[in-house]
């Protein structure tokens, strides 16, 4: 049976979010928005979720007109951040390059 995700600290997450340019903290996530044509999200969603089937790690994802947001946290540490999730940003944001969607950082 795998190990339980162990959560980072305070000073680990700082860290990892200035490895992961635009993404920003709420709370227990970390969140990203995306500004795309709605069936270019719906693409760009079915890629996300074809990724995150392999690796077993899921954002919660919200499809709007013009723009898709994802919001990541490991529900298996008690929706905590962990290495996962920062590693799911990274995937996240060379799926949307790759479907030429624009980050919308506020």
């Amino acid at each position: 049976m795998a190990e339980a995700p162990v959560p980072l600290s305070e000073d680990e997450i700082e860290a990892a979010l200035q490895a992961v340019p635009g993404w920003k903290r709420e709370g227990d996530e970390i969140t990203r928005t995306f500004g795309i044509r709605y069936h270019g999200g719906v693409a760009m969603i079915v890629h996300v979720a074809d990724v995150e089937r392999l690796i077993s790690h899921h954002a919660d994802i919200d499809l709007r007109w013009g723009k898709v947001r994802f919001a990541i946290t490991t529900h298996d540490a008690g929706h905590k951040l962990t290495e996962a999730d920062f590693d799911l940003a990274r995937r996240i944001d060379a799926i949307a390059q790759a479907h030429m969607a624009e980050p919308l950082d506020d």
